[in-house]
């Protein structure tokens, strides 16, 4: 495994954070019906520790906060709190807040409420999940950054938001002399290239991290077509984001199948070796202890410029989907 910092901190990661969307408690009313139980979440977060994966991101809203208590409990009791990074993310505030609780009070409480079933005393590194247009950012980004002063978060991120977003946040807290954004979470993946418009640019000239969810496509990038799995089946908010185009996004599939034939590796491998050209630290998602095999094969993997132009050439153009097609005021 390899290693990087973030951003401009020092917290070093492994170049593939292990995606806890996976774990938690399924109930009535629940988004995703295939996650994992505390038992599950421990083997397969003991697997990925044992392959030198030390990033670990969840969130508030992964089964209504579960998925936060199983990874603080799994993580707690397999390896020294030194040994791992936890990301999690608040979710924005919703129109129908009470009115008496202003924008910073409610990160306040999001962020406590997130230690506590982390069972943590510091956060690593904590994100707005996405753009909250019913807060101002100024009073978004100076709640986050007394959170960095008091000691309760090393470091700050935003996921899923546009490229004007993230520079304007962070060009006011640089001239508040507030913790600014040192990591950017995005759709990003072989067959979602639209972040490669400004974002990574942007970016990397401001030395912000870039660490992309959906890095399989859900499950797309890592099965040829026609082979399936219960996520693939039952995951309705992604057959939104890739249904549509799936025709088209066939042709670079196929490819990666070429290239993990060749190499007589994953398509797991190949997608994800590719994706490591491009960003700091991708998220891989996993609900089999032998999913953690394709990160570790891929961070050993070294795709030729002529294979990285092979699985580029057939990219086409594509609208912007899930969270960030609903991104607008």
């Amino acid at each position: 495994m390899r290693y990087a910092k973030l951003g401009r901190t020092d917290i070093e990661v492994s170049r593939f954070c292990l995606g806890c969307m996976g774990f938690g408690e399924v109930r009535e009313g629940a988004l995703h019906t295939w996650t994992l139980g505390p038992d599950d979440t421990r083997d397969i977060i003991s697997a990925a520790l044992d392959a030198g994966i030390t990033f670990f991101d969840t969130a508030m809203a992964y089964s209504f906060g579960t998925s936060e208590e199983y990874v603080g409990s799994a993580l707690r009791s397999l390896a020294p709190r030194d040994q791992w990074v936890i990301a999690t993310k608040y979710s924005p505030r919703p129109k129908d807040a009470p009115r008496d609780m202003s924008g910073a009070d409610y990160i306040k409480t999001c962020l406590d409420n997130s230690l506590r079933r982390l069972g943590v005393d510091v956060i690593d590194l904590y994100y707005m999940h996405s753009w909250d247009y019913h807060t101002p950012i100024e009073e978004s980004m100076e709640a986050l950054n007394d959170a960095v002063v008091a000691g309760k978060v090393r470091a700050i991120g935003v996921s899923n938001c546009h490229p004007y977003q993230l520079a304007k946040a962070n060009a006011l807290a640089e001239a508040r002399g507030w913790a600014r954004f040192e990591v950017i979470q995005s759709h990003m993946n072989l067959i979602a290239r639209e972040d490669e418009r400004e974002l990574l640019q942007l970016c990397e000239e401001d030395q912000i991290s870039t660490v992309p969810y959906s890095s399989l496509a859900a499950g797309r990038l890592s099965r040829r077509p026609g082979e399936t799995s219960k996520r693939l089946e039952q995951d309705t908010f992604a057959k939104g984001k890739y249904d549509a185009t799936a025709e088209q996004d066939s042709v670079i599939i196929e490819r990666v199948a070429e290239l993990a034939e060749r190499y007589e590796t994953s398509m797991t491998a190949v997608s994800l070796a590719w994706l490591l050209t491009k960003v700091t630290s991708p998220i891989v998602g996993a609900t089999k202890k032998s999913h953690i095999a394709g990160p570790a094969a891929a961070a050993d993997l070294v795709l030729t410029p002529e294979d990285i132009a092979y699985l580029e050439e057939p990219y086409v153009p594509h609208a912007l989907v899930g969270v960030m097609a609903q991104n607008r005021r």
